[in-house]
């Protein structure tokens, strides 16, 4: 099954925004010197880097994120009220908080993140703090540009890349939350459309292949054969045509 046809809902714009002028306050406490170039350095052109607000152990240092670790608020969040507001806002466990960046005329490639949407268990938000309209995510194939301010849910599981075509350096608040009844409740508020399940549990398993499998399994001519096939019939909602008995 193609993931598009997996995707229901690939970006949301929640029902959140922040002060504009706040934002940019707390983002000129930041150093020079304490943005860490983005590991993935493959997957960008141009300068990708970001600031831990929380990281594992609350290490400044620290970018990678893990579901398995401890995280912490790292000093840099202390000499930063607004965001600590902005991030306390939200009514959930908050694992990696950080500051994303992308230099003037950066392009990330496109990839996926995996496990990284509100089925896997882990929502990906965006609050733009400084960004431009020729700032442009391309998410499943489709365009879209996250407004200064706004919260912006992002299924990261789906491939997505992003074109800073601006003059101006792209600056993002991004946080990872891990689903609760709370986010569930704001995004179906928002319009949120689940995700389709794939039929067969995986989505690389499609119709022609389970036809395959209960032709094979008839051409057993043995009960236990039949009845997985009947099983399997039952599964795909109709008996496929040219499995009929004669």
């Amino acid at each position: 099954m193609p993931e598009e046809d997996l995707q229901r809902t690939k970006f949301l714009k929640l029902p959140f925004s922040f002060d504009r002028d706040k934002l940019e306050e707390d983002l000129s406490r930041i150093a020079d010197d304490e943005w860490i170039n983005h590991f993935n350095v493959k997957a960008c052109e141009k300068r990708w880097c970001c600031v831990p607000l929380r990281s594992v152990e609350g290490k400044k240092d620290h970018i990678v994120s893990s579901p398995h670790e401890t995280f912490e608020d790292t000093e840099i969040l202390d000499r930063c009220p607004y965001f600590r507001e902005v991030i306390d806002s939200f009514n959930c466990e908050k694992t990696s908080v950080r500051l994303m960046s992308l230099e003037a005329g950066g392009i990330i490639k496109e990839h996926s993140d995996g496990d990284t949407s509100l089925e896997d268990g882990m929502v990906r938000l965006h609050i733009p703090i400084q960004t431009d309209p020729e700032v442009i995510f391309t998410i499943g194939g489709e365009k879209i540009h996250f407004s200064r301010g706004d919260t912006w849910y992002i299924n990261a599981h789906v491939r997505h890349g992003v074109q800073n075509k601006s003059n101006l350096r792209r600056i993002h608040l991004m946080l990872d939350c891990p689903t609760n009844p709370w986010l569930e409740k704001v995004f179906k508020e928002a319009g949120y459309m689940a995700n389709k399940k794939p039929k067969y549990g995986d989505p690389g398993v499609t119709d022609e292949n389970v036809r395959e499998v209960i032709r094979q399994l008839k051409s057993m001519g043995t009960k236990a054969g039949d009845e997985l096939a009947e099983k399997l019939t039952a599964k795909m909602g109709r008996e496929p045509a040219g499995l009929r008995d004669s």
